[in-house]
């Protein structure tokens, strides 16, 4: 079982002139959570749904794409929303609407334990930052971590926008680091969290607070990689006609946590031991992930089947 962790958010996309908007169920943690599900990955969310409209629409998704809720919460308080501004370049900014939310609100009891069976648990974006629940978040992965047995991954995912004090939710982000195997993160992510440090010295940064393996997306540049041990590879981005970017880097961390079950490498120790070829192998799943996601308005990731009649296309 993988649990993924975290927001379930509602992303008010424009749809043509008029200033008109569709609702898509959105979210980085959603949408790791439905991408896992759709590569046939057994998955289970651990979410607060707003027991709103909206909620109950964003529950919907993740029960109609297979996604175990059994340990969500229901919550009376509002759903979070996100307005889309697609850019000129394909790139994608948002206006988050965060007050009061449903996704916030963790109490001890909730994150108590993991689900049965929890082999992966997979964490971050707006849920590991925000009071009050933040608190909660980073006692289950203080615990998870001591424990041994559970490989976890964290995307930083970082809304510098959304911060109110960016130093404090940078040396939050750099403690729960040290309780990470896995950080997945945006070139992007990394410029934030480490001022003035190009990727491989931010990777290497990582790597010293004791992350096992790094992973950087990087847009057209496609990935990179770093592990503890010193072992750098890259791998080019795939030429698609990219309707927009909603949702891609969630999709290649999907790829990604997917490729290291199928490698039998989703273990604490089993992470630390990657070779070349199967590091490389890794990488280029997850951009092939990525890049159908591209390739359709919003958070739509693939299904396994879609990957196995898709030839790679490198840049």
């Amino acid at each position: 079982m993988l649990t993924v962790l975290g927001e379930a958010v509602v992303d008010l996309a424009p749809a043509g002139g008029d200033d008109r908007f569709t609702a898509h169920p959105g979210g980085s943690p959603l949408n790791v959570a439905v991408g896992l599900a759709r590569l046939g990955r057994p998955t289970a969310m651990l979410a607060r749904f707003s027991g709103t409209a909206f909620g109950r629409r964003l529950r919907a998704h993740a029960e109609t794409n297979g996604v175990d809720l059994t340990h969500a919460v229901t919550d009376d308080r509002p759903a979070t929303l996100a307005v889309v501004s697609p850019g000129a370049t394909g790139a994608t900014g948002y206006d988050f609407h965060l007050d009061g939310a449903a996704d916030w609100q963790w109490s001890a009891a909730e994150l108590a334990t993991l689900p049965a069976g929890t082999t992966v648990l997979h964490t971050g974006s707006l849920a590991v930052l925000l009071p009050p629940g933040a608190d909660r978040i980073a006692d289950l992965l203080a615990r998870t971590h001591a424990e041994g047995r559970v490989l976890i991954s964290l995307d930083p995912n970082v809304r510098p926008a959304m911060l109110t004090d960016p130093d404090a939710a940078r040396d939050r982000l750099l403690a729960l680091a040290r309780y990470a195997h896995l950080v997945k993160a945006s070139d992007e992510d990394l410029g934030w969290l480490f001022p003035g440090a190009d990727v491989e010295e931010a990777a290497v940064a990582l790597g010293r607070l004791g992350v096992a393996l790094v992973v950087v997306t990087r847009g057209a540049a496609g990935a990179y990689a770093r592990t503890g041990g010193g072992l750098d590879v890259t791998c080019p981005a795939e030429r698609v006609a990219v309707v927009d970017t909603v949702g891609a880097g969630d999709a290649f961390t999907a790829g990604l946590l997917d490729a290291l079950v199928e490698a039998g490498a989703a273990t604490p120790d089993a992470v630390r031991g990657w070779d070349e070829a199967r590091l490389r192998a890794a990488l280029g799943h997850a951009t092939r992930v990525a890049a159908l996601t591209c390739t359709r308005p919003g958070a739509d990731p693939p299904r396994r089947a879609e990957l196995a009649g898709t030839p790679p296309n490198p840049g």
